[in-house]
């Protein structure tokens, strides 16, 4: 008996001994070798030898950058010192552009591992901005009359070219010229002086076997009644690299279960191959675990390990993330185009991205962003152009539950940012060269970025359609490849091909006062899919400001400030709007401090209404997208956190306006209103209303039963008509009377007043303002502090317990954490700021910083508010 147990042990350990064995061999089948570091580049002019010498171990380095891949030229020159400071003031203005009409030189040096005869080496490029000709090893592989264009991916056979020891790869990228559609800024920020031109994206090297597998997907259908079963399709290519006739299997595995399918290739033969539930059973999901947005649900995601196998040898291999989800869409009856995630729907709160002005994004500034976009409850990025140096923001939209919309740019729809004429209709895409090049691209990306559960729609234009001939190669494409939503264009158009877009794009991107979105019917308010608007002048914090605008030029406001707005020639390029608002609401700001907390008080109640008035007509509205969630460079416009990461007033105010269960003031009908998207109905719980007026006397407060479902928005109070200006504060108590959810307003008994005859695709001019002046004389108001430090795991979390001990309101008291060079420490995750409160209130507020982000214990935070001095308190 005992032997036998001996034995049996034996035979598992040499199983299992086997298996792993076998694990060991097809791991070094198949090598991604990715060409990262090792990289220096050189102006062109100041090498005397030809591509062949320069991709020749002959060809000295000395005197070139050091650099890394992805890269654009502008982002390695500054990184190597060449143009120090080159954001502050208008330093960027005062580069020379004309030495980026000369090529310049990518050059690395790499070895690799001795290969048999059945193996394959690709080279591969994921991104070259614009024309290039690549030379390997003193070969020319590819010149630029076949590779340009910023969004296709490019790859060569270099089996031939390639050496076990040292080889040398040398790629001479020449920058985009007007007409070529090349990635960019529109009018956001300054153009880069080198056009991006660069290796923007992945370099790597791909090892195989006789077989290559390219494009897997995985295409997933949900069944929307139950939620209870899903389907996979898995689709790829299959490549035949040899003359010979190859038979094997296609063995994929999802959660330790595994399928297999035979396939046998043709010589040369290119085969795309479909597996259903019909083929692997294991494809039939049962209880599947969805991906949902955020604030919806857990963005749950799988993995397929899908390999080529013949005579037990694995030839090729890709790893595949997907996400079960259901994505479906829909037109309201007025006409405006509404979405359901896994049969339920959903109301988009989102902003649009931009990449860094040199294309500089790292997986860690990616990953920070998100996490922002998510804290601030919001559930979706738009990105009006296909962003990213690699696929890890669309990485970290899958983890952390937020979807996005993608799509080109505007930028090809105009010819100020073209550089050649456009058509008023279909912008700049017109010849059958460009229709070709665009259609290409366009598919390229889709294959590309397929897998990931968190794109919900492909938005191939921006302010205008694609012309009929482009979008019917966009539409045949996508029938055969992907079955996301497809909108045309982010502005109100109907195309003979696919209808109508259901999305609107008539602003604001200026100043409009907190009650436009409630009252406005026919441009950006609280209506529709709204793809891009805001209130335009967003201002970071002093601390980031003096990064960019030189101490003498910090006050008076002046033209330096103005240059770092938007490059728009019609509008918004200066602060003046703003300005001109501060100064009839608040009255004239007597220095900078008093001007940026003025400035915020703008930003915060202006952006809140934004996303507020688009949740409390939900059902009327389905989508609303801040313009814009981040900058590309040191900005003051159209901002959630500014480009050194730091929250704006703005973060805070829609973290406040989005939280799934909320109490709302409606500036348009002066109601108060419940709203619940959370993912229970609500009863037994309280609504607490309480106006002050501005002297901090209590002139009404009223309890309020609070019973609420699923996905609506409720009337629940209606308040008397305001003769004087007042303080509205907004409690939610749960069933065990604890404070879920607040909401704090000043409101002006003198509406905001608009010229709407005036309207332009900028904003809609003020004819007067509300009034706020008499928030000068609000009394100081002394807070008691204190603090307490702890950890979870790899967070600090810093809690501030402040109290106001005095019978008047403590108004917009902002707090700041800081190193002890008394810079912002960021990322730091606040539950809340520029908060308000009551007399006799304690608030408590937690910051969670990872330990990673403070670099020693001397950590100061900073509170002050609009009536409330300077504290400094070390932590």
């Amino acid at each position: 008996m005992i032997y036998k147990k001996l034995l049996s042990v034996f035979i598992l350990l040499c199983l299992l001994f086997s298996v792993n064995s076998c694990r060991e061999q097809e791991e070094n089948i198949h090598q991604k070798i990715n060409l990262a570091t090792n990289w220096y580049i050189q102006l062109s002019d100041s090498i005397e030898g030809k591509g062949d010498f320069v991709s020749s171990s002959q060809q000295s380095i000395e005197n070139w950058y050091r650099a890394t891949v992805p890269s654009t030229v502008m982002g390695v020159l500054t990184a190597n010192g060449v143009f120090p400071d080159i954001f502050v003031g208008t330093n960027i203005k005062d580069i020379d552009k004309t030495q980026f009409d000369k090529a310049f030189w990518y050059r690395n040096e790499f070895a690799l591992p001795e290969l048999n005869n059945n193996q394959h080496v690709s080279l591969c490029f994921d991104g070259i901005s614009y024309y290039a000709n690549i030379w390997l090893n003193g070969e020319l592989i590819a010149s630029k009359d076949s590779i340009y264009g910023t969004y296709r991916h490019f790859s060569f056979d270099v089996t031939p070219h390639v050496k076990s020891d040292n080889n040398v790869l040398a790629v001479e990228v020449f920058r985009a010229r007007p007409g070529d559609p090349n990635t960019g800024f529109a009018d956001w920020n300054p153009r880069p002086a080198d056009e991006s031109m660069g290796i923007y994206r992945d370099v790597y090297l791909s090892i195989t076997g006789n077989v290559r597998l390219n494009n897997t997907y995985v295409k997933p259908e949900v069944n929307t009644e139950t939620l209870e079963e899903a389907w996979l399709t898995i689709e790829t290519e299959v490549e035949n690299l040899t003359d010979q006739e190859i038979s094997g299997d296609l063995v994929g595995e999802i959660e330790s279960k595994e399928f297999s399918y035979s396939v046998t290739l043709a010589p040369y033969e290119k085969k795309k191959v479909k597996i259903t539930s019909v083929e692997a059973a294991i494809l039939h999901i049962k209880n599947p675990r969805l991906w949902w947005c955020n604030n919806m649900g857990s963005p749950e995601l799988y993995n397929l390990d899908l390999k080529f196998k013949t005579d037990n040898t694995v030839s090729d291999r890709e790893d595949i993330t997907f996400g079960i989800r259901q994505i479906e869409s829909y037109l309201t009856k007025e006409g405006y185009r509404g979405f359901k995630l896994n049969g339920k729907n959903v109301l988009l709160k989102a902003a649009g991205w931009t990449d860094d002005i040199f294309l500089r994004d790292t997986p860690e500034s990616n990953e920070i962003q998100v996490q922002y976009v998510k804290d601030m409850n919001m559930n979706m990025i738009r990105f009006e152009s296909f962003w990213g140096t690699s696929s890890n923001i669309y990485d970290l939209c899958d983890k952390y539950g937020i979807m996005a919309v993608v799509g080109w740019s505007c930028q090809w729809e105009w010819e100020a940012y073209y550089g050649k004429p456009c058509d008023e209709m279909y912008g700049c895409m017109l010849t059958d060269k460009e229709i070709d090049l665009i259609a290409q691209s366009f598919a390229t990306q889709v294959l590309w970025l397929r897998n990931h559960p968190s794109i919900i729609s492909w938005m191939p234009g921006s302010d205008m359609l694609p012309i009929p001939k482009l979008e019917e190669k966009y539409l045949a494409f996508l029938k055969e490849s992907d079955n996301r939503i497809y909108v045309g264009a982010a502005k109100e158009r109907t195309s003979e091909l696919s209808g109508k877009t259901g999305t609107k794009m008539a602003g604001p991107y200026e100043y409009v006062g907190p009650n436009y979105w409630y009252i406005d019917t026919l441009y950006g308010g609280a209506f529709g899919y709204n793809t891009e608007t805001g209130i335009g002048a967003q201002l970071p914090v002093l601390e980031s400001i003096k990064k960019f605008i030189p101490e003498d030029k910090l006050w008076p406001l002046n033209d330096t400030w103005n240059f770092h707005c938007t490059t728009s020639t019609a509008a918004m390029n200066s602060l003046k709007e703003l300005t001109t608002v501060i100064n009839n609401k608040y009255g004239q700001a007597k220095n900078l401090e008093d001007y940026l907390m003025k400035a915020d008080l703008v930003n915060y109640d202006g952006t809140r209404a934004m996303f507020e008035a688009f949740r409390v007509n939900i059902g009327k509205t389905t989508g609303i997208v801040q313009w814009m969630l981040n900058s590309a460079w040191p900005s003051l416009y159209w901002q959630m956190y500014d480009y050194y990461k730091v929250p704006t007033a703005a973060y805070y105010s829609v973290k406040k306006a989005n939280l799934a269960l909320q109490l709302i003031y409606n500036y348009g009908n002066n109601s108060i209103y419940a709203v619940n998207e959370q993912l229970k109905d609500i009863s037994g719980y309280k609504a607490i209303v309480q106006v002050f007026d501005i002297n901090s006397t209590v002139k009404e407060k009223k309890e309020i039963p609070l019973d609420i479902r699923i996905n609506t928005s409720v009337n629940i109070l209606q308040l008397a008509p305001l003769k004087e200006n007042v303080f509205l504060a907004l409690e939610i108590l749960n069933q065990q009377g604890e404070v879920v959810a607040d909401n704090f307003y000043c409101l002006s008994s003198k509406p905001d007043e608009y010229m709407w005859d005036k309207t332009d695709w900028v904003h809609t001019p003020a004819k007067s303002y509300a009034d706020f002046k008499s928030l000068s004389t609000l009394k100081t108001v002394e807070l008691d502090i204190q603090t307490n430090k702890s950890e979870e795991q790899d967070n600090i979390i810093y809690t501030v317990e402040i109290k106001n001990p005095s019978d008047k309101i403590a108004f917009m008291v902002n707090l700041k954490l800081k190193d002890n060079r008394g810079e912002m420490i960021t990322p730091a995750f606040w539950s809340d700021n520029y908060i308000s409160i009551l007399p006799g209130q304690k608030k408590i507020l937690e910051c969670k910083v990872n330990k990673g982000t403070i670099s020693n214990n001397n950590i100061k935070l900073d509170i002050k508010g609009w009536n409330s001095p300077l504290l400094e308190v070390n932590i």
